[in-house]
């Protein structure tokens, strides 16, 4: 457990993450709508559709005109792809 720890934390704090609509994909932009991060920090990022644009935490993105591309909705999948900074630091991949 303390061998992980150490792990995590050697690489850095958080990948970057922005907070999007993830029902406003638009194919032409090829990203989601950008939120104020608050319509994400108000829930622990559960799929709840209350109504109102709930927004989640969109990891390892580009922002480009309001619109977040290139990212995941997965934490663990940004790490693995790099989003620490540490492992695959200098490729682009694709």
């Amino acid at each position: 457990m303390g061998a992980l720890a150490a792990a995590l934390t050697s690489c850095g704090s958080e990948p970057d993450k922005r907070c999007v609509d993830p029902y406003s994909y638009d194919a032409g932009r090829g990203g989601y709508r950008l939120l104020d991060p608050k319509a994400c920090s108000n829930k622990g990022g559960g799929g709840s559709s209350a109504g109102t644009s709930s927004g989640r935490w969109y990891y390892g993105s580009n922002r480009s005109d309001g619109f977040a591309k290139s990212g995941t909705f997965s934490k663990s999948q940004a790490v693995d792809r790099g989003g620490f900074g540490c492992s695959n630091s200098g490729s682009g991949g694709g």
